[in-house]
């Protein structure tokens, strides 16, 4: 089973002015994935804003070569991998949070 060191556990107890360690790692942690998807929320809802539909529709339109842009140009890709990398981690985090808590 693995340690944690008695410097790192210090510094998480006056981070989170916590007595309890089970309980500090624990206030992090969630407070950790809460930040992590409400930045990829944010980049969701940003693309979404900027495509004018949802990721799964972008997708069916990008693979039907139906969209307003060329579909092989720099910036729809560029757009493509960032909106399914962000989708992507979201939903990981997501699962961690629910499974955390």
């Amino acid at each position: 089973m693995p340690t944690l060191s008695p410097d790192v556990g210090a510094h998480l107890l006056k981070a989170t002015r916590s007595q309890d360690l089970d309980e500090a790692f624990e206030k992090v942690l969630s407070e950790y994935l809460e930040l992590k998807i409400a930045a990829l929320q944010k980049t969701t809802d940003r693309l979404e804003e900027k495509w004018g539909m949802e990721f799964s529709t972008f997708k069916r339109h990008l693979a039907e070569d139906d969209l307003p842009d060329d579909a092989y140009s720099y910036d729809v890709e560029q757009d493509y991998w960032e909106w399914e990398e962000a989708e992507t981690l979201k939903a990981h985090y997501q699962q961690v949070q629910m499974g955390w808590t």
